[in-house]
């Protein structure tokens, strides 16, 4: 174990047989946020070509960052507003959406190659990452809370069942102690498989129960994609029950431009006005999220011990792997890509920051997505189960970002009001929509939605800003006599660090109490 507590370091070449290991398990961290895009957006037959999408954009971003930056890409849900835009032309709009996006990250890094990243050091400080860190993993709550208490098999999927609690809270404790424990190095290094093995083996005995006996509470496990992965119609397959290619952006965009129709139901072929509108739909969102970019950068950073925004490979590199592996990640796959908080949280718990892992695990995933019957069985794993994965792994971004108040001084004016609007704003659910389409009536037709993380940040870095002026202003006037000593703001005084929460008595009060001792 290194200075920095890790089992690998980034440069650590563990043994093949352990490599594939440690690698699937970074598979499994990032399925279930890389699935539910195109789900979510409607084209769940497109799972295959975000998997896809993420192993080759990932590929890219390593090749880029020089193999020092160890963190996986997937399916990015910052862009899902976008996304639902751009499906309105079909694939090609998806498409475009994409480059537009990968486009302004290049731009950025091109700039900083000019200018350098003191800029962003000073728009986005430690008090503003900090809280933008552990607001992304505390955002991210509701989302595993919902599912740890769903069961994939019930006809009422998203109804709260006990069972679908208990087979998530098993995958949570298992992967607990497995991390905890000090005889099994091993253990300690995949605990996200063997909690998953666990939770999903609980699941599985329920759901016999459930499908034999015809009680719909107990169908944890919904096994139809893997049924139908074999057989359709009472028929077998064929061959791709066993390989099938995955239907990735590119050729379906070609699809369209030949057929001259869109290949998304209800979607239209693009046009000139929607490649501006699409444009409209990514362009603002790819400016906000280029600051979870350093949040995460940073968050990596802080648990490999290294300064991967102003070190090696720098925010320039980093910026140029995520623009273009998004965009190869949409070629190759159906969504634009992201670090992921799920691969930095698997980073952080099995203490193995070894990029060969994060690379493995990218061939993995386009070897997969070839694979019909894996792919068909991962589809599989409940909701529930998944759910207590990232109760662990959602956890551990938030606590990271909470790490770096350690040196934040809240007594200040400054930081308390940045870190509080970060947070209330965010947890709060704050977004930003700007219309940009209107009905006759003059209703909002069409708006670009800011998510509430990139709202948040927004709304830190503009207080912060406005902070720093009245703090430069005020250091110009001269204090009033008598005013030495005197908090600066009740706001300030309530948070002052000195503070004394002791309870004492008056003197009074004390000797009443001394003489209702006595008399007692």
């Amino acid at each position: 174990m290194n200075k920095n507590g890790l089992i690998y370091d980034v440069e650590d070449k563990p043994k093949l047989s352990k490599l594939i290991v440690f690698a699937l398990q970074q598979v499994l961290a990032i399925m279930a946020a890389t699935i539910a895009v195109p789900t979510i957006i409607g084209l769940p037959t497109q799972i295959p070509a975000a998997i896809l999408g993420a192993g080759v954009g990932t590929i890219v971003y390593l090749l880029f960052t020089k193999f020092k930056s160890p963190v996986f890409l997937g399916s990015s849900f910052a862009f899902l507003n976008s996304l639902f835009v751009a499906t309105t032309f079909g694939y090609c709009g998806v498409l475009v959406g994409s480059i537009f996006a990968g486009l302004v990250y290049v731009v950025i890094a091109i700039v900083i190659h000019f200018v350098g990243t003191k800029w962003v050091s000073k728009l986005m400080p430690p008090v503003i990452i900090g809280p933008t860190v552990a607001l992304i993993g505390l955002s991210l709550a509701g989302s595993a809370m919902g599912d740890i208490v769903k069961a994939s098999g019930a006809a009422i999927h998203g109804a709260y069942n006990l069972i679908g609690l208990l087979c998530g809270l098993v995958a949570f404790v298992t992967i607990v102690i497995c991390s905890s424990q000090k005889k099994f190095k091993s253990m300690k290094l995949i605990p996200f498989i063997i909690g998953i093995g666990a939770g999903y083996a609980l699941a599985a005995i329920f759901s016999i129960f459930g499908y034999a006996c015809k009680v719909d509470y107990l169908k944890i496990i919904n096994w139809t994609p893997l049924v139908n992965n074999f057989v359709v119609d009472g028929k077998f397959t064929g061959i791709t029950a066993f390989l099938n290619y995955p239907h990735f952006g590119l050729i379906e965009a070609i699809k369209e431009m030949v057929n001259g129709k869109a290949g998304i139901e209800g979607a239209t072929l693009l046009n000139g006005a929607g490649v501006a509108e699409v444009a409209i739909a990514f362009i603002p969102v790819a400016l906000v999220v280029f600051a979870e970019h350093i949040a995460d950068h940073k968050n990596l950073g802080s648990i490999i011990g290294r300064d991967l925004v102003e070190g090696e490979p720098g925010l320039e590199k980093t910026l140029l792997g995520d623009g273009v592996g998004s965009i190869a990640g949409t070629i190759f796959g159906i969504c634009p890509n992201t670090t992921y908080g799920e691969s930095v949280g698997c980073v952080a718990i099995t203490k193995n920051a070894s990029v060969r892992t994060i690379f493995v695990a990218a061939l993995m995933c386009i070897v997969l997505s070839f694979i019909s019957p894996i792919m068909a069985l991962l589809q599989t794993i409940p909701s529930c189960v998944m759910g207590g994965v990232c109760l662990t792994l959602y956890g551990f971004i938030a606590v990271s970002g909470l790490k770096m108040f350690k040196n934040i001084d809240l007594g200040e004016n400054k930081n308390l009001f940045t870190v509080s609007a970060i947070l209330i704003s965010g947890i709060g659910g704050l977004a930003i929509k700007i219309p940009y389409a209107l009905n006759g009536d003059g209703s909002v037709a069409k708006a670009i939605t800011i998510t509430s993380i990139a709202t948040a940040l927004i709304l830190g870095i503009c207080t912060h800003a406005i902070m720093n002026a009245l703090e430069k202003k005020n250091a110009e006037v001269a204090p009033e006599a008598g005013d030495e000593g005197a908090p600066e703001s009740l706001v300030a005084g309530a948070v002052a660090p000195e503070a004394d929460f002791e309870l004492k008595g008056t003197d009074g009060a004390q000797e009443a109490a001394a003489t209702d001792a006595k008399e007692e």
